[in-house]
C-alpha cells in the first residue's frame, strides 16, 4: 500500500560527520503526503540534525535528500527558495526575534518572500495567529511577555505564514506541562486535518506519538531501524526500543493514546 503513496519527503544514504563523530550513516526515510511522522531516538542520534540535513541548514556530508520530487542537494539558489517555500519551520521555543512583536514575527517571512501591502501582511499574519490558538491582544507583545507555551504558538504562527504544504517540528512539547503538551497536540491534529497538511514531528514525547502521529521513525545505530504505525514500532525488538516503549511512561502514554483514539 505504501508504494502507492506520494513520499513529499524522500532520504537515501544520508550520511552525516562531524569530526570524527558519525551521526547518520546510511540512512533512508520516506515521508508520505498528507501524515504525521513522529521522528524519535535516544539522545544524540541526530534527530534534529535529520530535520536539519531536510531543510537545508545542514548540508550532508553524503547521501540525497529530495523534498517534492526535487533533489534538494543540488538545486541552484534560487530553486531552493521556491522550495523552501512550500515548507514551514518551527525551532524549539519559538526561535522568535525578541526585539520583534508577534505580529512582526509572524510578518518576516510574508515580507521576505512577497511585496505585499502592509494592511494585508498585517490581517494574513492576525490570521495565523488566530490559527495558533492565540488570542488577538498577544499580537502586540514581545517574546519576552510571553508564557513558554505562548511563544510556541508564535513560533507555529509564523511557520504557518506561508500557508505551507508540509509543517516541520523540533522539540514542540518540550518544556510544556502535560496540559499545555495535551492542547498543543490537538490543536497539530486539528490543524493538520483542516489545512492537509504533512507534518514532520521530531519529539521525546511519547504522549505525542500516540495522540497524533500516523507513523514513526525510530532513529538508532546511526539510521533509521523502523518506520511503521506505532503498534507495530513498540514490538520491535531494537534494544532502544524496548526500554522505551516498556517503562511506566510509555504505560501512561499507552493509555492515554488509547483513551484519545491513537491513530491506526
Amino acid at each position: 500500500m505504501n508504494e502507492a503513496r506520494e513520499s513529499v519527503i524522500r532520504v537515501r544514504g544520508l550520511r552525516n560527520v562531524f569530526g570524527k563523530q558519525v551521526v547518520h550513516d546510511g540512512l533512508d526515510l520516506d515521508v508520505y503526503r498528507g501524515e504525521v511522522l513522529g521522528v524519535i531516538g535516544g539522545s544524540g542520534a541526530g534527530k534534529s540534525v535529520l530535520l536539519r540535513s531536510i531543510v537545508g541548514l545542514q548540508e550532508p556530508t553524503d547521501g540525497r535528500v529530495t523534498l517534492f520530487g526535487q533533489d534538494t542537494t543540488r538545486l541552484r539558489p534560487e530553486d531552493r527558495q521556491i522550495i523552501d517555500r512550500r515548507f514551514g519551520l518551527m525551532f524549539q521555543d519559538g526561535a522568535l526575534f525578541s526585539s520583534l512583536t508577534v505580529l512582526e514575527n509572524v510578518k518576516v517571512p510574508l515580507i521576505e518572500n512577497f511585496r505585499l501591502p502592509a494592511g494585508l501582511a498585517d490581517e494574513i499574519a492576525m490570521l495565523k495567529i488566530r490559527l495558533a490558538g492565540l488570542p488577538s491582544d498577544a499580537a502586540a507583545k514581545y517574546p519576552a511577555q510571553l508564557s513558554g507555551g505562548m511563544r510556541k504558538r508564535a513560533g507555529l504562527a509564523r511557520a504557518l505564514a506561508l500557508d505551507p504544504e508540509v509543517l516541520f517540528l523540533d522539540e514542540p512539547t518540550s518544556g510544556l506541562d502535560p496540559v499545555g503538551a495535551a492542547a498543543f497536540d490537538a490543536l497539530i491534529g486539528t490543524l493538520g486535518d483542516a489545512l492537509n497538511l504533512t507534518v514532520f514531528l521530531v519529539t521525546h514525547d511519547l504522549d505525542s506519538l500516540y495522540a497524533i502521529c500516523d507513523r514513526v521513525a525510530v532513529i538508532s545505530d546511526r539510521r533509521v531501524v523502523v518506520v511503521d504505525r506505532i503498534a507495530v514500532v513498540e514490538r520491535h525488538p531494537d534494544p532502544w526500543i524496548r526500554q522505551c516503549f516498556q517503562g511506566p511512561r510509555a504505560r501512561s502514554a499507552q493509555s492515554h493514546g488509547s483513551a484519545q483514539g491513537t491513530p491506526a
